[in-house]
């Protein structure tokens, strides 16, 4: 159990460092026969650190609170 809790402890920490991320899709603009217009967009997921510190709350009660051997 203290190995999840570790794992889940560490997953919050870079959810906190790392607030999102972005990705770039190709879209048509113009298509006339042979002729192709395309353009690159670029797209962003984020999210708020707040998530990524309740995740590390619930790591260390996983890690302090689970059963000892």
């Amino acid at each position: 159990m203290k190995k999840i809790g570790l794992v889940v402890l560490v997953i919050g920490l870079l959810i906190t460092l790392f607030t999102g991320f972005k990705y770039i899709t190709r879209e048509k603009v113009v298509d006339i026969g042979e002729i192709q217009i395309s353009r690159d967009k670029t797209n962003r997921v984020s999210w708020s650190p707040l998530i990524g510190v309740a995740v590390m709350v619930v790591g260390g009660g996983i890690l302090l609170l689970g059963p000892k051997k």
